[in-house]
């Protein structure tokens, strides 16, 4: 693929940097030399008559709403000269279609067979039907078929195994069915297949386990049946093994440990039994291993602390027994451990709590016991310790004792001569009566008590007098609520009162923006400082009492990406107000897209830093707080003063009627960072969140706006840059701001190019695909780690409200958002 040409031309580019210019090097890191520059003649020579038969054959039988194919008519002269899109040739031969993101519909014809040069055959993320060309297979010189994401149906063609050079075969994302044919093995310079997400029934061919080049196998999500071939473990250069999602039994061979390339096992959500064997731990270049979802038993072998790489371990639902051995405390890279719905025993090691990179951690519904390690109780919520009837010792459950420390002693057995029954003298009778009395007497005090308090909260205030209330918040609000003259209520979260409802409603305002939400207003209080007021639109929100239940909770909500909401006022005729820390430097459509002309390029480390930051708040929103975004856009992530992203609107759809909420996916939609699946389903997830997060990485690499699609020949975003990459013309994607400095030499070149391929990762069509914010997150630090130790370094606390010199707004821009 585009990307993967680009990343392996990096290495060769820093062996011949000493030699070369810098600007010659980014071009060897990001385009293929010998592909010409756009607009020139590809191929001098006229078009053999059997290739221009094939291609007309196939522009017949494919439909073209958006006009793509235009070119494809006339005598075809200029077939190999340009003149028709998506064509390359050499010497009169076609050599490559390239036809991807095209929206193209109809089905393949079976001529292309006669291109006999063709040597990859590109049609990925269309929705072209029908099957696949079976006569693919008697081009004995292709290397890459890229048919992933459209509508074939029908089987995985069995002449595919007489493309004796093919390399990559991916044919995910469609409707395929029948078995996966044993003649791939035939093909033996295959070092990737891709079949997953169709409807393939049948076994894993034990054949393609000979396959001596194959790095990545991946057959998730089907009807696979059968078990593992005992022979995996003779794919020496396997790298990514994916079985997910099958219907695979019985148990994992314990040949998989002679796979020692290995770096990510996906085998969840199959039917395997038996138990883990000890030949995993030979996989020392592991770095995922999700076995979710099975029916394995046994113990966890104490041998995983071998696997130092891992930094993902899920074996949750499956029934493991016996107790979680203490040396996985020895994988200092491990940021997710899931040993959930299990039958696990004995206590929670205290080796765990060493685990510094562990950001999620579920041990809930196992049979455990004893104290939580106090490391792990103060980072994780209790839904990680949830149904381990024994365990104590972390939110909500009981108070750990010592078995040696009994809260009382027993007391001494009683004398049966003792057991007899005896009348009360006259002092002990006057003493129970008297105390009986007492006890009335106390209980009807409370009761008036109580009448008379609730009786004079009932009356109607007096006339003229102020209609405020001032009350302790609780848990919500460690504020107070104070009404204002309008008979509101406004409630602080987070500390000490720092200003009434009535600085509230006569600070100055001026409009920052207006969303399907509502109107945002920078306001300017009497002490100089600036908070930023979000009024609701009427008639979106919940009834008051949910949105109190829902504002509550997101006034909990804290971390350093994301903006805190810091009170919130309901005002007596329904206005609801939220108030937000200021942010200076404004959003970051308006940071990259509207900059004075004489202001400084936005740099690499910048934008680098708050990709970093919008995945770092994503991951806490997604894992900690269980909450999804659902309107990730460069409007939505504001900038403070040290360019540090904070994620906008956290949560704002659980305050939203239903309504509302789908008239914001539409929105995002026409701004061009709503996910593809969307316009069906109309319920987003973490999936679509990452698709967003893509979009927004994408504008930071290319300084485009993804809503304006005039500078994208009419494509979305992601569909642009990827037919732009898949065409290996990567260079036309970046800024050109950024290409300036990975020209003068630097590691930007590959940097970039990495980012890239990471965020075309997150825009994958398909939401499966799409990876996690916390994998994001540890790519982007992994990419550029200079920016991750910045920014982990000035993490230091939370944000305070901005104070500066109160500046005149003039009557143009001056607003209320009481009015």
């Amino acid at each position: 693929m585009g990307v993967r040409s680009c990343c392996r031309a990096g290495v060769h580019c820093r062996r011949k940097q000493q030699q070369v210019g810098g600007l010659l090097v980014l071009h060897l890191l990001l385009a293929a030399a010998a592909v010409p520059a756009r607009g020139q003649r590809s191929d001098g020579v006229v078009i053999a008559q059997a290739d221009l038969q094939g291609l007309q054959a196939i522009r017949q039988s494919l439909v073209d709403p958006r006009g793509f194919l235009a070119g494809w008519n006339g005598t075809g002269l200029d077939a190999c000269s340009g003149g028709w899109a998506g064509i390359k040739c050499a010497q009169g031969k076609v050599v490559a279609i390239q036809l991807p993101f095209k929206g193209l519909a109809g089905a393949l014809s079976d001529k292309v067979g006669q291109l006999t040069a063709l040597q990859r055959f590109s049609f990925h993320d269309n929705i072209i039907g029908g099957q696949v060309p079976a006569a693919l297979g008697f081009l004995r010189e292709l290397r890459g078929v890229y048919l992933h994401n459209n509508r074939f149906a029908g089987a995985v063609p069995p002449a595919l195994g007489g493309c004796a050079l093919l390399q990559t075969l991916d044919l995910s994302g469609n409707f395929l069915s029948g078995s996966i044919p044993s003649t791939l093995a035939n093909t033996t310079r295959l070092y990737r297949i891709n079949l997953a997400y169709n409807n393939l029934s049948g076994v894993v061919p034990t054949s393609l386990t000979s396959l001596p080049f194959l790095e990545s196998l991946q057959l998730n999500n089907n009807n696979l049946s059968g078990v593992i071939p005992p022979t995996i473990g003779d794919l020496r250069l396997l790298h990514d093994l994916s079985l997910a999602s099958n219907l695979i039994s019985g148990s994992i061979p314990d040949g998989i440990g002679n796979a020692t390339k290995l770096g990510k096992l996906d085998l969840s959500d199959n039917l395997l039994g038996g138990s883990l064997p000890e030949s995993l731990c030979s996989l020392t270049l592991l770095v995922e291993l999700n076995l979710d979802g099975n029916d394995i038993g046994g113990h966890i072998p104490a041998c995983f602390d071998e696997l130092k790489n891992l930094t993902k371990l899920s074996l949750r639902r499956n029934v493991l027994d016996g107790e979680i051995p203490a040396t996985i405390g020895n994988l200092s890279a491990l940021s997710l451990f899931d040993v959930s719905e299990n039958n696990l025993t004995g206590e929670i090691p205290a080796s765990l709590s060493g685990l510094v990179n562990l950001s999620s951690f579920n041990v809930s519904y196992n049979n455990l016991s004893g104290p939580v390690p106090a490391a792990l109780s103060n980072k994780f919520n209790s839904s990680s310790f949830l149904g381990n009837l024994q365990l104590c010792g972390f939110n909500g459950s009981a108070i750990c004792t010592s078995a040696s420390s009994p809260l009382t002693a027993p007391s001494p057995p009683v004398p049966l001569s003792e057991r007899r029954t005896r009348k009360l003298n006259k002092r002990e009778l006057i003493i129970a009566v008297a105390g009986i009395l007492l006890l009335f007497f106390l209980l009807f005090c409370c009761v008036f008590i109580f009448w008379r308090k609730d009786k004079k909260e009932s009356s109607p205030p007096k006339k003229g007098a102020k209609e405020a209330t001032t009350k302790t918040v609780g848990k919500a609000g460690s504020g107070t609520d104070t009404g204002g003259d309008g008979g509101g209520k406004l409630v602080h979260f987070d500390g000490p009162l720092s200003f009434t409802a009535d600085d509230l409603l006569c600070a100055t305002a001026e409009i920052l923006g207006k969303s399907t939400y509502g109107t945002v207003y920078k306001a300017t209080m009497e002490d100089g400082s600036y908070v930023a007021v979000k009024r609701l639109r009427e008639k979106i929100a919940k009834s008051q009492k949910e949105f109190e239940l829902e504002v509550n909770a997101l006034g909990k909500l804290r971390h350093p990406n994301l903006l805190a909401l810091r009170a919130y006022y309901l005002g007596a005729k329904g206005e609801k107000l939220l108030v937000f820390d200021y942010m200076p430097k404004g959003n970051l459509a308006s940071f990259l897209h509207a900059r004075a002309p004489d202001s400084s390029p936005v740099d690499w480390p910048t934008r680098m830093n708050i990709a970093m930051g919008l995945a770092r708040g994503l991951h806490h929103l997604h894992t900690d707080a269980n909450m999804v975004h659902g309107n990730i856009t460069s409007n939505n992530i504001l900038l403070d003063e040290g360019n540090d992203a904070k994620i906008a609107d956290c949560g704002l759809s659980r305050l939203m009627s239903a309504a509302a909420n789908s008239s914001v996916i539409a929105a995002a939609g026409a701004l061009g960072y709503r996910a593809p699946e969307l316009s069906k389903l109309k319920k987003v997830n973490t999936k679509t969140d990452i698709y967003s997060l893509g979009v927004v990485m994408l504008e930071l690499l290319t300084s485009k706006s993804p809503g304006d699609t005039t500078m994208t020949n009419g494509l979305d975003l992601p569909q642009w840059v990827a037919s732009v990459v898949e065409e290996e013309w990567t260079n036309e994607v970046f800024d050109l701001e950024l290409m300036k400095d990975a020209a003068a030499g630097s590691e930007t070149g590959e940097e970039l190019v990495k980012t890239l391929k990471l965020a075309l990762h997150c825009v994958d069509p398909s939401p499966p695909a799409r990876p996690e914010a916390q994998q994001v997150l540890r790519q982007l630090e992994q990419i550029k780690p200079s920016v991750a130790v910045s920014a982990a370094s000035s993490f230091t606390g939370e944000p305070s409200h901005t104070t500066a010199t109160a500046t005149s707004v003039t009557d143009e821009t001056k607003s209320t958002f009481t009015e």
